[in-house]
């Protein structure tokens, strides 16, 4: 019997191949949940080695669990509405949402002087108005159900200390602590949690996309990716960089009932990188 025997989790921002959200995804199917798996696209643009969603899904029918994919744009308040309404259409409820799509990384990168305001816009309206609406659609949800839930929303470290050129991105991870407790509170009567998860360092997709916007002109991303995660491995008491494992560890222990006297919280995931 698996822990999460009977429940039904949607995770936004899955359809990376090393991203935090197929393995998620992966790890609450391998507990016992039935899985909605999203992203803006059915697969990476440029991908020729991935099958993006429809290959998570895939993955999530193997482990014995019923999975579906749903293609939708967490800022877009339709879309999210239609993504709710299709997975109550085929699995009749939602027990769990894991907010995990993240705006891509590339011009936000910048110092603030030379942000420009659509950058700053896209990486507020993914990041923070896209974790708003999907947390606003799937509690309705879990209110009129009357049979509580679990709300895990991600930020970063960088959403509890600022970083250089990094401005657009911790405002909104910030932005995402605050709005977790504040929904907490608004939602502990109707016995749904909800907190927040701050990893630090992981190799995923996100990192080759990093590297790239940061790299200096004289360095190749990949040579920079490569100098990027040996210096965060240098700063981590643990002494390297987190895995897709550790964070999916960690929400697995959010949604389920080990975790019901926890809520409000942000818990940080960055092996002693950041004690806050």
């Amino acid at each position: 019997m698996g822990t999460l025997d009977g429940k039904v989790a949607l995770v936004t921002g899955a359809g990376g191949k090393k991203g935090l959200g197929r393995g998620i995804a992966l790890r609450l199917a391998q507990d016992g949940a039935d899985v909605i798996v999203n992203d803006i696209a059915d697969r990476r643009p440029g991908s020729t080695d991935w099958g993006g969603i429809p290959t998570v899904v895939q993955e999530i029918e193997g482990l014995g669990r019923r999975g579906l994919g749903v293609q939708a744009d967490v800022s877009d308040a339709d879309q999210v509405e239609r993504m709710i309404r299709h997975a109550i259409e085929h699995f009749g409820q939602i027990d769990i949402l894991v907010n995990n799509a993240g705006a891509p990384v590339g011009r936000d990168r910048v110092e603030v002087v030379e942000l420009e305001e659509d950058a700053w816009d896209l990486v507020q309206r993914v990041n923070v108005k896209g974790t708003f609406l999907c947390c606003r659609a799937a509690a309705r949800i879990m209110i009129d159900r009357r049979q509580g839930g679990k709300i895990i929303n991600m930020s970063s470290i960088s959403g509890q200390r600022g970083r250089p050129r990094f401005a657009a991105y911790c405002a909104s991870k910030f932005a995402v602590r605050g709005f977790t407790q504040a929904l907490a509170l608004e939602l502990a009567p109707h016995g749904i949690n909800v907190n927040a998860i701050c990893p630090g360092p992981v190799e995923t997709e996100r990192t080759d996309d990093i590297a790239a916007a940061l790299a200096p002109g004289s360095v190749s991303a990949r040579a920079y990716r490569q100098q990027m995660l040996e210096r965060y491995a240098a700063t981590i008491p643990l002494r390297r960089t987190g895995r897709v494992s550790d964070v999916a560890s960690v929400a697995a222990f959010l949604v389920s009932s080990e975790s019901d006297y926890l809520t409000g919280q942000s818990i940080t995931v960055s092996g002693g990188a950041y004690m806050g």
